[in-house]
């Protein structure tokens, strides 16, 4: 049994695994010294499929202005490839840009929301009807009896859920008028 050293194994490892990388794993690495930070900023790699690499970009106008001067890019990522690409195709289909942190909205449930009234709305009487004034009127009244002792709202005089009138000091309606 021989021993070796152990930087000739991890240059054996190294060598193996940069022959073993894929090409679009290869292309992340350099796409940015290629194209450039600007470029870099409103572009981003999607996939290698059959020799040509897709490309998601910020705008339409981006797209356009690649696709005008895609030879001399390819030409310059050729160069740094081990199998060279066909052409280029961009699109701002996939652009999602991750330098942006997206808000996200928070989840609200509907017992928290200001407008919830209760598990208490009678939901059985939920029979279709095809006269429109027979349904109208069984509307109605399922409304007469949802707001029925709810507090109304001091502009339009309507019933409002009491959380509404906490939270805005009005209904809903009149709060959206607001803004």
């Amino acid at each position: 049994m021989s021993l070796k050293p152990i930087n000739d194994i991890l240059g054996v490892l190294e060598k193996q695994a940069k022959w073993q990388e894929q090409p679009f794993q290869r292309l992340l690495k350099f796409w940015a010294e290629v194209v450039g930070p600007v470029v870099a900023a409103n572009t981003r790699p999607l996939s290698i499929q059959r020799d040509v690499l897709s490309v998601a970009t910020s705008s339409a106008a981006w797209a356009q202005n690649l696709t005008f001067g895609r030879t001399s890019l390819l030409l310059k990522l050729n160069k740094k490839l081990p199998t060279p690409l066909v052409d280029i195709r961009f699109s701002t289909a996939s652009w999602q840009n991750p330098s942006v942190e997206r808000k996200q909205q928070p989840t609200v449930l509907p017992y928290e929301h200001p407008s919830y009234l209760g598990d208490d709305i009678n939901r059985s009487d939920a029979t279709p009807t095809k006269d429109v004034n027979v349904a109208f009127e069984h509307w109605t009244k399922i409304m007469r009896s949802r707001s029925h002792g709810l507090p109304l709202c001091p502009q339009c005089q309507s019933p409002t859920p009491p959380g509404e009138l906490q939270r805005w000091q009005v209904c809903s309606v009149c709060a959206a008028k607001q803004f």
